[in-house]
């Protein structure tokens, strides 16, 4: 387990502290089953843990989860799991932190989003899964999402769900513009952008200023690593960087000429903009092909998918947004059941097929990812384009290294206040992207990081 360091904890604020200073003591001996120098659970101690009646509590947003969680269930009769949604976004995360510094209360299992990972690995608040078997089930991930969770050794989530991004469009409006093909390179964009909107008065796209996930997703595309974490002390901020000045200077030509909205997404605004056809796209992520016929069901048959429109003719690269793990707390008293749960509902062919199929969260494992079930389904609202089967090749094109820092609160926050700002006054995106520098390197050094 990494070494905690005080002053670069107060970045996650007074609880948080509290907490990182609680679990320094919390280690397999005094069962909180966090120990850097477990033991590798032995199959004898994995059979009685199993058939030992016990209680498992799993913090989850997602819905019907607890289909999955029957399936877990039956197969180990003993183990009694309590669904419990708390919350989604900010208010899940803290309800963690608060429960972690009381000391009581704290769930076994929790939803954990992979750029929250590094934050509560820092506090020592996530168990190591390597030596419970984590560590073995590498190879049944696609690559990059497995890097996601694990970090030196050690394994800190078991992924549920992740997010490679394409684009969506609307194949009516495109033709009314003369464009008979989803853009191939990021030029051909920009030229569609101006003939759609000569010739029907909608936007190619939404460029919303409150999206700092959508942004990362590109700048990730783009090959930028605009954060680093040593796992200690160290981080590397890096969100002005060149490459990430010319991609912004490509939006901001743009969002300047009014040839891309500048919507709030997820609001009642962008939301008629979907239904009403004032966007003819959405680059979004694979979770966004079902969001989308929840959304502006009426434009069913209407929409077609694509991969994003890339740097140079022939590449094909991706970037991600969005996506999570499940994570076993450092305080469980159950370490081994609560690893097996969440290793079962994400490793399980059954389980990991109705989260795909009948949930619509987007798989990272492999097996499903080459599934008939999962590929070969026809989707109506788009043709009858075999989306997943689209959006499977695209998860294989996402870099693989790719980090986050341990304050990505923060980072999100602070992106609306300067490059998001920038966007919603349709000023100077490069100065933006110097604010949110400035602002993420000063957060860090007063939090006791050294910076990169």
């Amino acid at each position: 387990m990494r070494r905690v360091v005080p002053r670069t904890a107060k970045m996650l604020g007074a609880s948080a502290v509290a907490a990182a200073l609680l679990l320094t003591g919390c280690t397999a001996s005094d069962g909180g089953g966090g120990g850097g120098n477990q033991a590798p659970a032995s199959q004898d101690e994995i059979d009685e843990a199993l058939s030992t009646p016990t209680k498992l509590t799993f913090w989850t947003w997602v819905p019907d989860i607890q289909n999955e969680v029957d399936l877990f269930e039956a197969e180990y009769p003993e183990i009694d799991v309590e669904v419990v949604n708390v919350g989604q976004g900010a208010p899940h995360y803290q309800k963690i932190r608060t429960a972690i510094e009381a000391g009581e209360g704290a769930p076994d299992v929790v939803q954990m989003e992979y750029q929250y990972i590094n934050s509560f690995a820092l506090t020592e608040s996530l168990l190591d899964l390597a030596p419970y078997g984590a560590d073995e089930l590498e190879g049944d991930y696609v690559d990059w999402v497995w890097n996601q969770v694990s970090k030196d050794g050690a394994v800190y989530g078991i992924p549920q769900d992740v997010g490679p991004m394409g684009n969506l469009y609307r194949e009516d409006i495109l033709a009314k513009a003369g464009i008979t093909e989803a853009p191939a390179t990021w030029e051909e964009y920009a030229t569609a952008a101006e003939a759609v909107k000569s010739a029907t008065g909608s936007y190619i796209t939404n460029f919303a200023p409150n999206q700092a996930g959508q942004v990362i997703g590109l700048l990730w595309q783009a090959g930028e690593k605009p954060f680093s974490y040593d796992g200690d002390q160290t981080v590397g901020v890096n969100v002005n960087s060149d490459r990430a000045k010319e991609v912004m200077a490509y939006w901001q030509d743009l969002v300047q000429r009014d040839l891309v909205s500048i919507d709030p997404d997820f609001t009642d605004q962008w939301y008629q903009g979907l239904a009403s056809g004032k966007y003819a796209g959405w680059l979004t992520a694979a979770w966004g092909p079902v969001f989308l016929q929840g959304t502006a069901g009426e434009t069913s048959g209407l929409w077609r998918a694509a991969e994003l429109p890339q740097y140079a003719e022939g590449e094909s690269v991706s970037g991600n947004w969005g996506g999570s793990s499940d994570a076993v707390l450092a305080s469980t008293e159950n370490p081994i059941a609560a690893y097996e749960l969440a290793k079962w509902i994400n490793n399980d062919k059954a389980s990991t097929l109705k989260f795909a199929t009948e949930q619509f969260l987007f798989p990272p494992q492999n097996d499903v990812l080459e599934d008939p079930a999962f590929v070969d389904q026809e989707a109506e609202f788009y043709g009858g384009q075999k989306v997943n089967q689209l959006f499977s090749e695209i998860s294989g094109t996402v870099d693989s290294d790719f980090d986050w820092l341990p304050y990505m609160d923060y980072a999100y926050s602070s992106f609306e206040d300067s490059i998001g700002k920038a966007i919603a006054e349709k000023g100077d995106l490069s100065a933006g992207l110097d604010e949110w520098q400035d602002l993420l390197t000063t957060y860090a050094t007063d939090q006791g990081f050294t910076v990169e």
